[in-house]
């Protein structure tokens, strides 16, 4: 993605995907490859302890004055294959609101990216009870890990499940690598199984007849409107309404840099953002519509008229210098097209730092500052995995009781490692399309922050805006609140990012 790569972002947390696949055995030694699978199945199979029982925890939050009394629990669910077999086991953590049972009280299943992520950001990030801080400059790995109440929780209008994929959180494989890579890390079986999920959720818990929603976030943005179509035509299972949090929504707009000017035109926006939050400005719809206009109109134009017209590179320069901030000089140098990775080095270069992909206005020191090239996590990465971990494992162990041997993978490099090759190349637009199509009554909002490079807001402005107009003009909805891939660490986005939801679930 944006001249990064796929591989570059692989596994940056929350939307990307791939790194190369390890390499394989050697030709010349058959028996030990066969006889190293047949470890690995073994040890999967038969010395993994079982999950422990689901385990439950009566817990209090407070959100816009109520006092919610509500059960969180955490369990496991079987995946099974084409025999019954079970191939793998799905951990969900579950809040429930007490008290007698509503027939019209909505859940939401919600899932992260990657991939290779697992939910704990949206979890105890976004919308779940309780958070951590993280995700926002100056947070740091060695912050406290302790929880406390989230002013953004959608528990007063709607139960909340979160969803751990193979591979991510506590949720594990039981068969060897090879069978895993071809039923859970793969394009479409994931899709499938983690509808499967949904489903088995439902009817374990007696909710088939609820309200139902989907969230996700970044690659989990992607699997939203995907999962939600297996539902409705698959499964059986109709949704009320979709959920995507800085969706990794159409990935093949980034393709072809040399000749095309999508690359360029989708992230100017956001980096253009990012320069006016430096400044000072307050962003909106009307500040940002200027260089919107620009990015679709006369830049794309003139990117396409190429260096066969000075005039239209002088134009570039000077245009994209002015909406960046950028060094006029570099600005050239690029021929107004602003690779991403570079932007991300160039931005603080003279202050010996390197900003994020996921929000460019947060920055560290850069470990390399004279390197040529950066070498160096992302800031936001290097920062998130052991609070997000910490408070989680102690969330369920502790707290929960659910006591549980093994890693807690928060993000998993290998699942994103071993992921099938592609995903930069297979959007979700067509189910999008086809699941609003379906359901003339869903309700759907893109939510996006400003200065998001990992997934700009500006695809999901493209996609809407070429979408087919089907009953309400205002059912499919994309808002777009001051801060990055995680925008919902702010705040007043936060609490923009919950009024905007309470209006597709219909709520007060």
């Amino acid at each position: 993605m944006r001249m990064m790569t796929i591989a570059a972002v692989a596994a940056l947390a929350l939307s990307f995907g791939l790194a190369t696949a390890g390499p394989a055995a050697a030709a010349d030694d058959p028996p030990k490859a066969d006889a190293a699978k047949k470890d690995d199945a073994k040890k999967s199979d038969i010395d993994l302890p079982p999950f422990p029982a689901d385990a439950s925890v009566k817990q209090v939050t407070h959100v816009a004055g109520k006092t919610l009394n509500y059960t969180a629990t955490v369990g496991s669910l079987p995946v099974r294959d084409e025999k019954g077999k079970k191939v793998a086991e799905v951990v969900f953590t579950a809040y429930t609101l007490d008290g007698p049972r509503d027939p019209n009280r909505p859940v939401t299943f919600a899932f992260n990216g990657g991939p290779g992520a697992a939910s704990v950001y949206l979890n105890l990030g976004a919308i779940g009870p309780k958070r951590v801080q993280f995700g926002a400059q100056g947070d740091a790995p060695s912050d406290s890990a302790a929880l406390v109440d989230n002013p953004g929780t959608w528990l007063d209008f709607t139960d909340l499940v979160f969803i751990d994929p193979v591979g991510t959180g506590f949720s594990r494989s039981l068969v060897d690598k090879d069978e895993s890579k071809k039923r859970f890390y793969s394009i479409k079986p994931d899709i499938e199984y983690l509808s499967r999920v949904v489903y088995d959720w439902l009817l374990k818990n007696g909710r088939m007849a609820s309200p139902k929603y989907i969230t996700g976030e970044s690659y989990g943005g992607y699997r939203v409107p995907r999962i939600t179509y297996f539902l409705q035509t698959r499964l059986g299972v109709g949704i009320n309404g979709m959920v995507a949090v800085s969706p990794y929504l159409e990935p093949p707009m980034d393709q072809a840099p040399e000749f095309s000017p999508m690359p360029w035109v989708t992230t100017l926006p956001s980096m253009t953002a990012a320069n006016y939050e430096r400044q000072g400005k307050t962003l909106s719809p009307a500040v940002m519509k200027e260089v919107e206009d620009y990015a679709r109109g006369e830049f794309a134009s003139d990117l396409l008229k190429g260096r066969r017209d000075p005039a239209a590179v002088d134009r570039l320069v000077s245009k994209v210098t002015a909406y960046t901030g950028l060094d006029p000089t570099f600005v050239k140098r690029s021929g107004g097209r602003i690779e991403t990775g570079a932007f991300l080095r160039e931005l603080y270069r003279d202050q010996g730092k390197i900003a994020s992909v996921y929000d460019s206005n947060v920055t560290q020191d850069d470990p390399f500052p004279w390197a040529p090239q950066g070498r160096r996590n992302d800031p936001i990465l290097d920062a998130i995995i052991a609070p997000t971990t910490s408070a989680m494992v102690d969330f369920d162990t502790r707290v929960v009781g659910w006591k549980v041997d093994g890693r807690f993978n928060a993000l998993s490099y290998e699942v994103g490692s071993d992921w099938e090759p592609g995903v930069e190349l297979t959007e979700a637009t067509t189910d999008l399309r086809q699941a609003i199509a379906a359901d003339p009554k869903m309700k759907v909002l893109i939510a996006h922050g400003w200065d998001d490079l990992s997934c700009p807001y500006f695809v999901s402005r493209l996609v809407i805006d070429q979408m087919p107009i089907t009953g309400d003009p205002n059912r499919v909805k994309l808002s777009v609140y001051p801060g990055g891939h995680m925008f919902y660490s702010r705040p007043a986005s936060q609490a923009a990012f919950r009024a905007d939801v309470l209006q597709v679930f219909g709520a007060k």
